[in-house]
């Protein structure tokens, strides 16, 4: 039994009349006959009464009315799956994003893809630093990589997705809390509270960078897991710290306060990394929700 033939009995079965059937299947009459009696030769049975005046379902075509349009639903359901996988409506992309930095905008693209293509289900890892959400990527352990990195190896894509700026974080005790902008300069003897020296850690980069630049050496008096231990320390007196513009929009420590580096670098925006070679619809559905995101920003 094929889908054709099903679709043939559904048609003369609602027309009750063989040329109705025909024309409406866009075909001449004789070839529709024939799928008629090819369907009832496999079935064994007669599926239609019919003479030169009239046409009628037999019982076993009443019996198969029911079965048929069950199986032309599921057809029409799996072609509209189909299509909606080809166009990007629907799918997993796996996400995996790093730092304090970027949830505000994970929870912002999480609403937009739910509310604006629900068919597509985003799973998101958070990692504590760039480079192992890049090895992710790489090994074909996620779609998208969001982060900050200086090497971009050759088959990872990358797009801006948020601006953003060095801050300094100071306790708000701190003789420079009120400043507007500062110069690290102005920090040459400050203790900081730094993340770990890890392969591809910008933020300890950029201190290092800086602080030569200017002519000293930051001197580190405490490293930390992550940032909101690093906040936690800067509140608690311990030490500054150097982070992004964006960290400081999520941080809520009243004890905290940020202030604009002068000489801030133009290579600290966050980045959405993925592979070359991914040609999953899902995946570019997802990628132009989160640039359309920074665009508006």
């Amino acid at each position: 039994m094929e889908v054709g033939q099903l679709r043939a009995f559904l048609a003369v079965a609602e027309e009750l009349h063989f040329g109705r059937a025909a024309e409406r299947l866009r075909m001449a009459q004789p070839p529709l006959s024939r799928i008629i009696r090819r369907l009832e030769g496999e079935l064994g049975t007669r599926l239609f009464e019919r003479n030169t005046r009239s046409v009628r379902l037999t019982a076993s075509g009443q019996a198969l009315l029911g079965p048929a349009m069950e199986v032309l639903e599921a057809v029409r359901r799996a072609e509209a799956a189909v299509r909606a996988a080809d166009d990007g409506e629907i799918g997993l992309v796996r996400i995996a994003f790093a730092g304090l930095s970027t949830h505000r905008l994970i929870a912002r693209l999480a609403r937009v893809v739910r509310h604006r293509r629900p068919g597509i289900q985003l799973e998101l890892s958070s990692q504590n630093f760039a480079q192992p959400a890049l090895r992710k990527l790489l090994h074909g352990d996620t779609d998208i990589a969001l982060g900050r990195w200086d090497v971009i190896p050759a088959e990872v894509h990358t797009e801006v997705v948020m601006r953003d700026s060095l801050v300094v974080a100071l306790p708000d005790t701190h003789r420079l809390a009120e400043a507007k902008r500062l110069s690290i300069a102005q920090l040459a003897g400050e203790g900081f509270v730094s993340l770990p020296p890890h392969e591809g850690a910008v933020l300890n980069d950029r201190l290092q960078r800086l602080a030569r630049k200017h002519g000293f050496a930051a001197e580190v008096v405490q490293i930390v897991p992550d940032t909101q231990t690093a906040l936690a320390l800067v509140g608690a007196e311990v030490g500054c710290h150097l982070t992004l513009a964006s960290v400081a929009r999520n941080a809520t420590d009243p004890h905290v306060v940020f202030v604009p580096v002068e000489d801030s670098p133009r290579d600290v925006d966050l980045r959405m990394a993925w592979r070359r070679d991914d040609r999953s619809p899902a995946l570019r559905a997802v990628l132009q929700e989160a640039l359309n995101l920074g665009e508006a920003d």
